[in-house]
């Protein structure tokens, strides 16, 4: 392994363990770690502690108080405590060759950095919010907020990371970037945390019932799970639908799936964080896992499923068509489908024997193609590459 010793990496975040609600803070919880094995990192993120581990000094920043006003403020706080912890961020020494922020909570403060700093800047975006209309029902006036600092984050950074190619061309059509500076890396998975497993005491706990067809993800319009409660009553009798749903992006949608989930006897929702290894325990033992997002710029919950040996149906949208091979590792369908959604779950209820041979080839692409070693070996290299242009920027070069 070729490594360069002397690099230090700094990477910003909102969510960063213990506290993680996507798959953003899971990707930058393994980034950490895989990277931490090849330069010396820090990673700064959201909330209040400073914890060490396994070579990583992880610093914990919290917002400015009394940020809350006017009638709208509960909903576009959260983008101005995004800009307060950035400046705090910023202001912090650094002792890092570059900043590398995920997602736009953490743009600014990787570009305030770069300014005060005198370090290349690199984002990875990991959803992108001109195709996130619904947020604006999270956020209110806060999403002009949100929209304008990934903006200016992209447009400024020495080099943008997209986790698919679907992805880095929605970069290039709705920002005004540089082709030469966008790179794709697909996000990892560590297939040891991830494997098949017999144990099946969390199905006890939960109250999951094979054969089941499983849904982890948060409650938001973007995973589309009011598609697949619309498909739940037209599958087999005795199939059970398990939604492991949780961080609802609004009250009113929690509310909505509270209305729905009690008209469909079949359905069983899990509204918690489950831990990882209850979740490996529900991949397992699912006859399908199903991701019926309407938007998913890459979807790391179908390589989870795939490394557990589950047959994957999933919406033929953004990175899962990088993802998940149809016909191969699963079967996709056109999004906001249910009968579509519900023909193809059928289908592999109907066939075992082919759920499980796509169950088996899944796990071997996800073997071959998405280890967290190359992921980190290929972000090594961005960083290089940005260095050193920045470092010729800086001499007039």
């Amino acid at each position: 392994m070729v490594c360069w010793p002397s690099m230090k990496a700094l990477l910003l975040t909102r969510e960063y363990p213990p506290h993680i609600y996507g798959g953003a803070g899971v990707v930058v919880d393994q980034l950490s770690q895989a990277l931490s094995r090849r330069m010396q990192v820090e990673v700064r993120c959201f909330g209040d502690r400073e914890p060490r581990k396994d070579g990583l000094v992880v610093r914990g920043y919290t917002p400015w108080e009394r940020l809350k006003a006017g009638a709208d403020g509960p909903r576009f706080t959260p983008a101005l405590e995004t800009l307060s912890i950035a400046l705090a961020m910023a202001r912090d020494p650094v002792d890092a060759d570059v900043a590398h922020a995920h997602t736009w909570y953490a743009d600014m403060a990787g570009l305030w950095i770069r300014m005060l700093h005198r370090i290349p800047f690199i984002v990875t975006l990991h959803s992108m919010e001109p195709l996130r209309p619904w947020k604006a029902d999270q956020l209110g006036s806060g999403y002009l907020v949100s929209t304008w600092i990934e903006k200016t984050g992209v447009e400024s950074a020495d080099r943008v990371i997209a986790v698919s190619q679907k992805m880095r061309d929605d970069i290039l059509e709705h920002f005004c970037a540089d082709p030469a500076r966008v790179v794709v890396i697909h996000n990892g998975i560590d297939p040891d945390r991830f494997k098949r497993t017999d144990r099946r005491d969390a199905l006890a706990k939960y109250g999951a019932r094979p054969p089941y067809v499983l849904f982890v993800g948060r409650i938001t319009d973007q995973k589309g799970i009011f598609h697949l409660l619309d498909a739940a009553p037209k599958l087999p009798a005795g199939v059970q639908v398990v939604f492991c749903a949780s961080a609802p992006d609004t009250p009113e949608i929690e509310e909505r799936m509270k209305r729905a989930v009690p008209q469909h006897p079949n359905v069983l929702w899990i509204p918690a964080m489950v831990p990882v290894e209850e979740v490996v325990q529900l991949y397992s033992h699912a006859a399908v896992f199903v991701c019926p997002s309407v938007y998913e710029p890459f979807g790391l919950i179908n390589l989870e499923a795939m490394a557990c040996g589950t047959a994957v149906v999933a919406s033929a949208v953004g990175g899962i068509l990088e993802v998940v091979e149809d016909g191969t590792t699963g079967l996709l369908v056109q999004p906001g489908r249910p009968d579509d959604l519900a023909g193809a779950i059928r289908q592999l209820l109907d066939d075992p024997a082919r759920a499980r041979a796509m169950g088996q080839a899944g796990r071997r692409r996800v073997e071959e193609k998405f280890s967290w070693a190359s992921v980190a070996q290929r972000t090594e290299q961005v960083y290089r590459e940005a260095i050193e242009d920045f470092k010729r920027s800086a001499a007039g070069e």
